[in-house]
């Protein structure tokens, strides 16, 4: 069976005919992320979406946009369609088509608008950018190739621009230690922030720490369950993102929620049984949000253009 690398054959098996992400509302079928926790997720992102707008000179804000790179199932959007005021423009950017049920006055893209003016969001997008695996060997620092069964072998040395960024971001210093090279989200990252004119790019992943991921983070999600990453279409594989090779200010979503206002505190009792259930359960998924060991433990990557980052986060 034919050997390529991991780039290579995660390209093909999630972005291919047939790939896994060519299927509408794949993530949602196989692994639970922050937009299927429940409306506060999006809540969230119209308060910073309304800041964002608020920032902006006012000769700015006609054509407002947000848009929702890798959009999915198209939750957060659909969510965002509810709250959000009309004259707002809302794309959903996926290599999918257009689920069922996203409202009417959401765009369905494949790819980002240009020059938008708003706020671009990109939640669980640059871990499944497809990247190359290098591995030290006893003879220097190799990449790994993988077959359709998963299985690997040690491959060529990795080249000039790989060993620099490894050098820099993620070095691999005993045999047996593994990373992925991160340039490919480097490069998706800085053309999804090329298409932001005036505003903020938000993206929300886990982060990789090389000091603890000396095996690197490369793995699969099927059926809601983690599983060995095999690159057969049918398994998505994903692997954590060097948040600060790609630029930008990085911070904890548990700290970007809750400068946007997100509490898990339990609220006191006002007498009103229907109103404390729902604001329980608001706390509940908030804390959920914000868990440090949860969810909350995601890293936010932010750029902004033409307004300062104080303006949005304070």
């Amino acid at each position: 069976m034919a050997y390529r690398t991991w780039r290579e054959a995660m390209s093909e098996a999630l972005y291919g005919r047939g790939g896994f992400y060519r299927n509408p509302g794949a993530p949602g079928r196989h692994f639970r992320t922050a937009a299927h926790t429940s409306p506060l997720w999006s809540r969230a992102w119209l308060a910073l979406a309304e800041r964002v707008y608020d920032a902006l000179p006012a000769a700015r804000r006609p054509g407002f946009t947000v848009v929702d790179m890798g959009a999915g199932g198209g939750e957060l959007v659909s969510g965002l369609a509810a709250a959000a005021p009309r004259d707002w423009r809302l794309v959903g950017v996926d290599v999918a088509p257009r689920p069922g049920g996203v409202p009417d006055r959401v765009e369905w893209s494949a790819a980002p608008p240009a020059d938008v003016v708003g706020l671009v969001v990109a939640v669980e997008w640059l871990d499944v950018v497809p990247v190359d695996v290098a591995e030290r060997a006893a003879d220097g620092v190799r990449v790994v190739e993988v077959d359709a069964t998963g299985s690997e072998r040690l491959g060529p040395p990795v080249d000039a621009a790989g060993t620099a960024w490894l050098d820099r971001w993620w070095p691999l210093a005993e045999v047996g230690d593994r990373a992925e090279i991160g340039l490919t989200r480097d490069g998706a990252w800085r053309d999804l922030v090329a298409c932001l004119r005036h505003g903020i790019a938000v993206a929300v992943d886990y982060a990789a720490v090389p000091a603890r991921d000396a095996g690197g983070t490369l793995t699969g999600y099927r059926d809601g369950r983690q599983v060995r990453p095999v690159p057969d279409g049918s398994t998505d594989i994903t692997a954590h993102v060097h948040l600060a090779s790609c630029g930008g200010t990085v911070m904890t979503q548990r700290e970007a929620l809750r400068r946007l206002g997100v509490d898990g505190r339990v609220p006191p009792y006002d007498g009103d049984p229907g109103r404390y259930a729902a604001a329980l359960n608001d706390a509940s998924v908030a804390a959920e949000l914000l868990d440090p060991d949860g969810l909350g433990g995601f890293g936010w990557l932010i750029e902004t253009r033409g307004i300062a980052l104080e303006d949005c986060f304070p």
